[in-house]
């Protein structure tokens, strides 16, 4: 596990392709608030982060999907992408963001005041380093 972010959307990727109602895995601060701004801008449902036995706390992420008809549905989440890596971060300044899909998507940024949306980013005036895009 050399990336934990990446992990994380990995999972969140291959659990929304799969159909599952939820996933879970080793929570962190940084992975909450993460899960927080996806719930908050509607691309999952409910956060939970739960203590086990063991000490260690585990995140389970609710995973929404549309209904196109009786027998289809199709997830929130069309796209999940890291952009900031490991061995390449990605820092823009705050008239550097653009929307992504035209508005469709988000990008998540880290700033100086937490982890939030890059349309908050640039209504607050803030740059960082850009986590991921979703659509």
């Amino acid at each position: 596990m050399l990336d934990p972010i990446s992990e994380m959307l990995t999972r969140i990727r291959n659990a929304s392709r799969a159909g599952h109602a939820s996933v879970s895995m080793p929570s962190s601060k940084m992975k909450a608030k993460i899960a927080d701004v996806l719930a908050k801008e509607g691309f999952v449902g409910s956060v939970s982060v739960s203590d086990k036995k063991n000490g260690k706390r585990t995140l389970t992420i609710d995973l929404l999907y549309h209904n196109i008809d009786r027998t289809r549905r199709e997830s929130a989440i069309r796209q999940i992408n890291r952009v900031s890596r490991e061995g390449q971060r990605v820092y823009v300044r705050s008239s550097d963001i653009r929307p992504v899909k035209n508005g469709f998507g988000i990008s998540i940024i880290s700033t100086s005041q937490g982890i939030m949306t890059g349309k908050e980013a640039r209504k607050k005036r803030l740059g960082g380093e850009v986590i991921c895009e979703v659509w």
